[in-house]
């Protein structure tokens, strides 16, 4: 008989990840394979692969018109990056600015019974994992290969405070590599 396997969701229960704000991701290779680069002197230098990674990340507003990337790092096994979902204001200003992202009070569930809300956090990770997976297995002659683990993590940023301090942890990254838990090399 099989064992099965249950994967426990790491997100925040009854969020609503579609509705306006940043959100911090980190994406990582499947089995944290360095296929993205390297880093030397505490920078990134990219691989052909990476530079794909790099493309995509920069094309996700072309695909998604309601979002903004904002810094992000690529590093040889993952890649950190803020995305800043869009919206509305409430006070009716313009729908550019960043507003902190908190819980709603009657809040939605995360998807529909039918899967992935279009639009949500996770519609935009899903995009970007498929396109960069596809255009990298191509690239390598390896069809259907695995590029990416198939979860990844997300905070959400719920302050200007906490924005600066997960910009300067992204852009900083490199220079820590020889100290980061995702080095596994």
């Amino acid at each position: 008989m099989g064992e099965s396997h249950h994967r426990r969701s790491i997100r925040l229960p009854g969020y609503d990840y579609a509705q306006a704000g940043a959100y911090f991701v980190t994406i990582c290779t499947h089995q944290r394979e360095c296929l993205l680069g390297q880093v030397h002197g505490g920078a990134v230098r990219l691989s052909d692969y990476g530079e794909l990674v790099e493309e995509c990340w920069r094309g996700l507003p072309l695909h998604f018109g309601h979002i903004e990337v904002d810094v992000h790092v690529i590093m040889p096994n993952h890649i950190h990056g803020i995305i800043l979902i869009l919206g509305e204001a409430p006070d009716g200003g313009s729908a550019g600015r960043y507003r902190p992202a908190l819980p709603p009070s009657g809040a939605s569930p995360l998807q529909p019974a039918n899967g992935t809300r279009p639009g949500s956090l996770s519609a935009i990770v899903q995009n970007l994992k498929s396109v960069s997976a596809r255009r990298i297995n191509q690239l390598r002659g390896t069809p259907g290969a695995a590029v990416w683990q198939r979860n990844y993590y997300e905070h959400i940023i719920r302050n200007e405070r906490r924005l600066a301090e997960v910009r300067r942890y992204i852009l900083e990254n490199p220079a820590r590599w020889d100290l980061d838990h995702y080095n596994v090399g």
